[in-house]
């Protein structure tokens, strides 16, 4: 699998989580958007973890997705009402010019060509618009079951690079990125903690869609990481998953 392709990973997104719902309400607040009356696009929506929250909190719009896979996933799941679900990509929405009002991507602009992404938001978003990229890292410091289960992964694999979480170094100089393509301004910052209690099934589940570790661990060992955490939880009815939704929003100039 390559890193990226997220194909063979479709089915198992079901038992990803979505995004905490307090990040969400503090970034419209914030936009002064109103959910009844805003036109929003969910880009690289996956099988629609964030999309789900959105039409949660009354939003409408569209969800793009450039994995075929993922988009069918999406679209058996939520329908295409109150979300409408298309192809495309962060370089390419396939949407028309100033034709949105908020841009989000959930855990997802890390896969983007960021400059080329943020022009074609630009491009999309009507004036003044907003764009938000969001994370959902899990909070594993204070927690040491989920801790020793990442070092044995690291231990497995060492060279492992878990690019796609909102702690990692890609976010170091993420306001930076946000500002310096010239087409935004005032980075705002926002994050809060939830925890998500998972049968052993979901739990697992999840891990089957981790795309970073199943592409550089390769097949074998992949499988060898999903039985070492089978056999860790085999005795746990519930788990308690600590996260950390991450979010900067920016305005359009």
């Amino acid at each position: 699998m390559r890193q990226g392709d997220f194909t063979d990973l479709a089915k198992n997104y079901i038992h990803r989580t979505g995004y905490s719902l307090s990040v969400l309400t503090a970034l419209f607040r914030y936009a002064r958007l109103s959910p009844g009356n805003t036109t929003t696009a969910d880009v690289g929506a996956g099988t629609g973890k964030l999309t789900e929250n959105l039409i949660e909190l009354g939003f409408k719009g569209y969800a793009v997705e450039p994995n075929d896979a993922m988009r069918e996933e999406g679209v058996r799941l939520l329908g295409n009402d109150p979300f409408f679900w298309s192809k495309g990509s962060g370089e390419h929405t396939g949407l028309p010019e100033s034709s949105i009002d908020w841009v989000l991507m959930g855990s997802s602009f890390h896969w983007t060509d960021s400059q080329k992404a943020l022009q074609e938001f630009h491009r999309i978003l009507k004036p003044g618009g907003f764009f938000a990229a969001l994370w959902n890292p899990r909070d594993l410091e204070p927690n040491s079951f989920h801790m020793e289960i990442e070092s044995w992964i690291h231990e497995q694999v060492p060279n492992i690079q878990r690019i796609s979480s909102g702690n990692s170094q890609y976010t170091k100089d993420l306001e930076k990125q946000l500002i310096e393509v010239g087409h935004f301004k005032n980075v705002f910052f926002v994050e809060a903690p939830h925890i998500v209690e998972m049968s052993k099934e979901r739990y697992l589940g999840a891990w089957k869609s981790v795309n970073d570790i199943s592409a550089q661990a390769g097949k074998e060992k992949f499988q060898e990481i999903l039985h070492y955490i089978s056999t860790k939880i085999c005795h746990m009815d519930r788990i308690s998953v600590p996260y950390k939704t991450r979010a900067w929003i920016v305005q359009a100039t």
